[in-house]
């Protein structure tokens, strides 16, 4: 009797330790795994491909809504707004370096994995339609959503000889 006790017991104890060795598996949760990603999912487990990174949100033709201060210059107004373009072009390199083509101007910013825009200080010439170009001196910050949308804050300085120094804030809706 005694050894079918212990050989119960043996077989009760191996039968419990199979049970509990054996792998269970873990459950696969498609999504976008990649942190780099603006739609990351930490609950993802495998990757399903649907990752969308700013920088290709970014590229593209925008379509812009601009509210910018109209600056005065010898007793004419001039409405930043109307120099701007309906739509602006975003191109880059692949290396989160965007070229923002606005009309004739190209303007350079920098984009980060999660959609925020960095537009350094820069010199680029425009014409106000005074009847000559002037240098001026742009940087700003934004943003782009993964809904298409975006925003950008730019600051445009610059000085006329003898007439003074000018600063216009320019907020520009994005959409596409």
């Amino acid at each position: 009797m005694k050894n079918v006790l212990k050989s119960t017991s043996l077989f009760a104890i191996m039968l419990l330790f199979i049970i509990s060795s054996c792998k269970k598996e873990e459950e696969i949760i498609e999504g976008c795994n990649d942190s780099t990603a603006m739609n990351f999912q930490s609950s993802a487990t495998s990757n399903d491909g649907s990752c969308i990174y700013a920088y290709q949100v970014a590229m593209g033709i925008w379509n812009i809504d601009p509210d910018c201060d109209d600056v005065n210059i010898l007793g004419q107004t001039i409405s930043l707004n109307e120099q701007m373009p309906e739509t602006i072009d975003v191109q880059g390199n692949g290396d989160n370096s965007l070229f923002i083509y606005m009309n004739e101007t190209q303007v350079s910013g920098d984009i980060d994995n999660m959609g925020n825009i960095t537009v350094n200080p820069q010199t680029v010439q425009i014409d106000p339609g005074l009847g000559f170009p002037l240098d001026v001196e742009i940087e700003g910050d934004g943003n782009v959503s993964l809904d298409n949308t975006g925003n950008m804050n730019l600051e445009y300085s610059f000085e006329i000889p003898v007439v003074g120094s000018y600063s216009v804030d320019c907020s520009v809706e994005l959409s596409k």
